[in-house]
């Protein structure tokens, strides 16, 4: 994972369909890679994965491996 600076606004940005406006992540697709970025601070930084990096993420997530965090 990296961390940069704000990206261009021209992605194409994805939120949750349970997001209510609060803070809650967003989502795009930049290239082979993906963004994740803060929708409380849409101007911030972002973090940064590999597509596989993502992907592994989605599956643990799938499979229930975060459920004791939230």
């Amino acid at each position: 994972m990296a961390m940069y600076p704000p990206v261009p606004g021209d992605l194409d940005w994805h939120v949750s369909r349970t997001c209510d406006g609060g803070a809650c992540i967003m989502i795009a697709r930049h290239g082979e890679s993906v963004l994740i970025g803060n929708t409380a601070d849409q101007e911030g930084s972002v973090s940064i994965f590999t597509t596989e990096e993502w992907r592994q993420f989605v599956a643990g997530v799938k499979l229930g491996d975060f459920d004791h965090i939230a």
